[in-house]
């Protein structure tokens, strides 16, 4: 993919070429990724002028052909909204063992779809009702389907339990628009077994319980690299006593990307070879990548785009912003050390203003906070408003995103999660 350098704003030749991707996990019953929706647009404010959802899924065909889905999905399934003319025509473009299709709720049940969805399964594809009603029009394809995806903010707790009832033992229910540990357990007992939404990001806070002594080492860590005057002695000591990034760090230096001529034994030898600005950017990746593993790998990899996505705009952004780096990989660390953020914060030498901002209050960083929130979630409409605030090209932000995207999946390769 041709395009101008991150810290370049695209032209409006360049733009025509962009592809706008955000991409949304679909948990198991124990939070791990099954695959993403993917949801892409040609442009943020031509979309929104007329949207049409045939351009919408085309796009979405084009960019999958175009980015690939290994980059997009991480190597798992991908949930491709399908309307009626991609249903009829295209969607066979893509692999099918890789690719979930995802009928929406715009799509008739007559024949010529019944027809594509049967040749469809044929063919190795799983099928997937969006939205689904229970006695809509759309009820003679659940005998074809493989997922029934059915809304917790628009069905009843009784509608939810009959559609588990009627169709639980032929096909996998999948709850979307999760929001709340409480949703999640509550349609994992009716006997859901996917879901969708932003609950595992919000992590259950439970002030009075004691932090792990893993975990301590992890806000350490966080806290010796956050420090204007870097203590090499201290760093040393705390690398020292996490084996698993005294390993993950000889592993990384010693690795083809640097090619030093002699291996690399002693974390002191490592830490004087990196150098201080690279020292930082290292543990806090490092640091990212051990203390999530018990937790979603999508959540992982969503901190490491944050940081990279916000890095990347920096340059073009008027100067006084924080490390914008920083404030992305913190902004899911409550959620990867499955602690509050207040405590995750304390005594990491901060800015008052971004500590707000890292808290859920107004800051004047604010903006770019909820530009990268935006972008993640793939509100477009709030991406070109905000682009617009904080004078960005919307194609410029795409491209930062799916570089982001594209550093994310090779650090998580480059920093090794075996221990």
């Amino acid at each position: 993919m041709t395009s101008p350098t991150p810290t370049t704003p695209a032209t409006a030749d360049d733009a025509r070429y962009m592809r706008y991707v955000a991409r949304q996990p679909i948990l198991n019953a124990d939070e791990s990724v099954l695959g993403y929706e993917l949801l892409f647009r040609d442009g943020v404010v031509d979309y929104f002028s007329s949207p049409d959802s045939d351009a919408a899924s085309r796009s979405t065909l084009d960019a999958s052909l175009l980015l690939g889905l290994d980059v997009l999905c991480d190597g798992r399934l991908a949930f491709i909204n399908c309307t009626r003319d991609l249903l009829l025509n295209d969607i066979t473009l893509l692999p099918p063992d890789r690719v979930v299709v995802e009928i929406l709720e715009t799509v008739p049940a007559d024949e010529a779809v019944i027809a594509a969805c049967r040749r469809l399964k044929k063919a190795g594809y799983m099928i997937a009702l969006d939205d689904f009603v229970p006695g809509g029009p759309r009820e003679p394809l659940t005998s074809l389907a493989d997922i029934i995806k059915v809304d917790v903010k628009q069905s009843s707790l009784a509608q939810r339990a009959a559609i588990s009832r009627q169709n639980g033992e032929r096909c996998r229910l999948l709850a979307e628009k999760v929001e709340t540990r409480a949703e999640f357990l509550a349609t994992r007992k009716a006997g859901f077994t996917y879901f969708q939404g932003y609950f595992f990001r919000r992590p259950e806070l439970m002030q009075a319980r004691e932090i792990p002594a893993n975990r301590v080492n992890y806000l350490r860590l966080l806290k010796a690299v956050s420090r204007a005057e870097l203590d090499p002695r201290e760093l040393e000591n705390v690398i020292k006593g996490e084996a698993s990034l005294c390993y993950r760090l000889l592993r990384y230096l010693n690795s083809p990307l640097f090619g030093f001529p002699a291996e690399i034994r002693s974390v002191r030898h490592a830490l004087v070879m990196l150098g201080e600005r690279e020292v930082r950017r290292w543990l806090r990746l490092a640091t990212t990548l051990v203390a999530g593993q018990s937790r979603s790998s999508d959540l992982v990899l969503a901190a490491l785009v944050r940081a990279r996505f916000c890095e990347l705009l920096a340059p073009s952004l008027q100067p006084g912003h924080p490390d914008l780096f920083l404030v992305g990989l913190l902004s899911l660390m409550d959620a990867i050390l499955g602690i509050p953020m207040a405590l995750v914060l304390a005594g990491i030498s901060l800015d008052q203003e971004t500590t707000a901002l890292l808290l859920g209050r107004s800051s004047p960083h604010s903006p770019i906070y909820e530009l990268m929130l935006a972008q993640e979630k793939a509100q477009w409409e709030k991406v070109a408003q905000l682009s617009g605030r904080l004078r960005l090209r919307g194609s410029f932000i795409a491209e930062c995103h799916w570089k982001a995207m594209q550093w994310a999946r090779q650090m998580t390769t480059c920093l090794p999660t075996d221990a």
